[in-house]
Order: C-alpha cells, then structure tokens, then sequence
C-alpha cells in the first residue's frame, strides 16, 4: 500500500509542474516578462520552462526523486514569496500558502523517496524501509 500511495503522490505532485511548463511552452517570451516583476531576470524564462518540465517528469518516473522533490519544493518556496506574497490581497496569501503546502508534500516525497514503483526503486535507491 505505501509503495501505491508514494505513486500516487509522485504522479499528482508531478503533475502540476509538467503541465504548468508545457503551458507555459506557448508564450515563453509572455512569461519571462512576467518573471521580471519579481525581479528574476527574463532571460531565465527557459531554463524555469525547461525545470518545470524535467523535473516533474523526474518525480513523476521516480528518477533522482529526493533530488527533484527538493528542487521542487524549493521553488514552490522561492516562486510563493516572489510572486504570492501579498498580505493585503487574500487570493495571492492563499496562492502562497498552496504554493508552501506543496513545498511540504515535496519535502515528504524527499524524506521518504519514490518508492519501490519507480526508476529509484528498480535501481535500488527505494527506501529500504518502505520495501
């Protein structure tokens, strides 16, 4: 059961950046400009789209999971502040603690690993308590 339940959780935590940088793969220009109002220079607009993409994918076959699910609650954190925080606006402060409750399901994948259902877990990096 918790080799399925890691699954599930790679698969809809993954899900969210896959889709969210194949979106974003239509106006990459659009989107660094957005980028730029929080201060991370546009250029960068790829290189997000590109993370966004590979890491979810990463996460969602369960390859180098504890990486990616570090990497990826990292941004949730870093994106959160940037772009979220805003006590005076009720919806951007709920937008920043989504983003911040991910950030903790991504922390968990870490701690835990992928699981036995994965590219870790063929491989032998699965957590061998959860085997």
């Amino acid at each position: 059961m918790t080799n399925t339940a890691l699954l599930a959780a790679r698969i809809l935590l993954s899900l969210l950046f896959i889709m969210a940088g194949i979106g974003k793969l239509g106006d990459v220009q659009g989107f660094g400009a957005f980028m730029a109002t929080g201060g991370i220079p546009a250029l960068l607009a790829w290189p997000v789209v590109l993370f966004e993409i590979l890491a979810g994918i990463a996460l969602l076959v369960g390859f180098q999971t504890r990486v990616a699910a570090l990497a990826l609650g990292a941004f949730c954190v870093v994106s959160g502040l940037l772009y979220h925080f805003d006590p005076a606006d009720q919806m951007q402060m709920t937008q920043l603690l989504k983003n911040l409750g991910l950030a903790g399901g991504y922390l968990a994948l870490a701690v835990t690993g992928a699981g036995m259902l994965s590219v870790d877990g063929r491989m032998g990096r699965a957590n061998p308590a959860l085997a």
